[in-house]
């Protein structure tokens, strides 16, 4: 939790960059899966609750982050993108609606390059934050 409160970006870009490796290796495995004659045909367990984790983590990343940015747009920012993950992963679950299974990388590579801009350009650097600045 330390970690959390006091460098939230870091956490957020190393959550998304791992939750975007997640979804880029996630057809490799299946493929391998599928070649292989003594695995198992459905998807581990543990693999499908990645999401729910990387989903928590970044939530929470994001909730510190705009609490300690400088810029009035990031927090918007940040909020869109992460909603629109929640999206993804929750229609992939439930096929509600049929969406391209590439669209989460969008929404992850946005909030990995959010992530790094609001660490080096967007961080109060007094212990109260001025977020009423642009």
């Amino acid at each position: 939790m330390i970690f959390t409160n006091q460098k939230p970006d870091n956490l957020g870009a190393i959550a998304s960059t791992l939750c975007l490796v997640h979804c880029i290796a996630t057809p490799f495995i299946f493929i391998a899966q599928s070649c292989s004659i003594t695995c198992c045909d459905v998807t581990p367990n543990w693999w499908k609750f990645m999401d729910s984790v990387f989903l928590v983590i970044s939530f929470l990343a994001i909730y510190r982050s705009t609490q300690t940015t400088a810029s009035n747009w990031m927090k918007p920012s940040l909020w869109l993108s992460w909603f629109l993950l929640f999206l993804i992963i929750v229609n992939e679950k439930t096929a509600w609606f049929p969406l391209n299974e590439n669209l989460i990388y969008f929404p992850a590579l946005t909030l990995i390059v959010l992530h790094l801009y609001n660490k080096k350009y967007c961080q109060c650097n007094t212990t109260k934050c001025c977020t009423n600045e642009g």
